[in-house]
């Protein structure tokens, strides 16, 4: 007996020793000293010996089982002292290895463009106003003076949820809401930009994009204002020597109406394939307000009037950076959006 207790506790040493980490040496633990470890088994099993043998054999395992006590204990702080040491060893800083640059992060070209857009307004003295991107077919089409089955309603394929809600499809909605909250108080001068949702896809539409339209109301609001208004606009987001046309249209919430252009940004108006050798390039839609949008919306229209306009974002910055494809600015593709830094 006392002969295998001596080689249980030689082999219960070596493997202390040679344990490489905290579970496993738990294991170890349990294997020898556990309830049902073989030192534990020796201990019981003493019934079984001579009465004079008991003493002998008592004595010697209780202190083989003092002494793996206290090398499990040492041994486990050893451990624990390396995984320590290794832990500092990986987060060590060599202060001698050059620095790892950080690439900052920068806005996208259309955010710069609306921002760039928004400024302009602002330094003419109009406000911004936001409205939901979901609207009720009232305030997107029937207080736009587009009841339902009107032709004009074809032109804006939507997106609808049901019935009555769909995702806008400008962000003429915006006017509404805010002649609706100031009525009939003047002058309004507002800006409206955000995203809105058609079903078309191609080089120069997507399903998703950005406008940004403007409302002024007030008194004795004339053309001649709205021109000179998107003049001074043109002239400062693309350069002093530009110049403006207003050409007859057809907008249901604006009587008259006009499309927009600017003298080309590519040709300087002499004639380009750009341009299709005409000098001019048409960038946004406008008009005096309809009087019947005016009086669905709380103003007199005998004795007030105003003038909107909306320009699409992606189409000012396709002009502005030459891009051909307006789907380059949604496809995430760093080659392309890097250039804008």
């Amino acid at each position: 007996m006392q002969e295998k207790l001596q080689a249980l506790a030689a082999r219960a040493r070596a493997e202390i020793a040679a344990a490489a980490n905290g579970e496993e040496l738990k294991q170890i633990q349990v294997r020898y000293l556990g309830k049902k470890g073989e030192i534990t088994a020796v201990l019981r099993g003493m019934g079984q010996l001579p009465p004079a043998a008991r003493p002998v054999i008592g004595n010697l395992a209780n202190k083989i089982r003092d002494e793996l006590s206290a090398l499990f204990a040492s041994r486990e702080n050893e451990l624990r002292e390396e995984e320590r040491r290794r832990q500092m060893a990986a987060d060590q800083v060599d202060v001698t290895l050059p620095g790892r640059p950080q690439q900052l992060g920068y806005l996208h070209p259309l955010t710069q463009v609306m921002e760039e857009i928004a400024e302009i307004f602002l330094g003419m003295g109009f406000t911004i106003a936001e409205g939901p991107e979901v609207e009720t077919d009232y305030y997107n089409f029937e207080a736009l003076n587009i009841p339902k089955d009107h032709p004009a309603r074809e032109m804006q394929d939507s997106f609808y949820f049901q019935a009555d809600l769909l995702l806008r499809t400008h962000t003429s909605p915006v006017q509404v809401r805010t002649m609706e909250k100031m009525a009939p108080e003047v002058p309004v001068r507002i800006i409206a930009p955000g995203k809105v949702y058609r079903r078309d896809d191609d080089a120069t539409h997507s399903p998703m994009f950005h406008q940004v339209e403007g409302l002024v109301i007030d008194r004795n609001i004339s053309l001649s204002d709205l021109k000179g208004t998107l003049l001074l606009f043109a002239r400062q987001m693309f350069g002093e020597q530009q110049q403006v046309r207003l050409r007859p249209s057809f907008f249901p919430f604006t009587e008259p109406s006009a499309e927009v252009d600017i003298s080309c940004v590519i040709c300087g108006g002499t004639g380009c394939r750009t341009c299709k050798d005409t000098g001019w390039i048409e960038i946004l839609g406008s008009g005096m307000v309809h009087p019947r949008v005016l009086e669905m919306s709380g103003y007199d229209p005998e004795e007030y009037c105003g003038y909107a306009f909306g320009m699409g974002v992606e189409r000012i910055a396709m002009l502005k950076y030459g891009v051909d494809d307006l789907r380059l600015f949604f496809r995430n593709d760093l080659r392309m959006l890097r250039q804008f830094r």
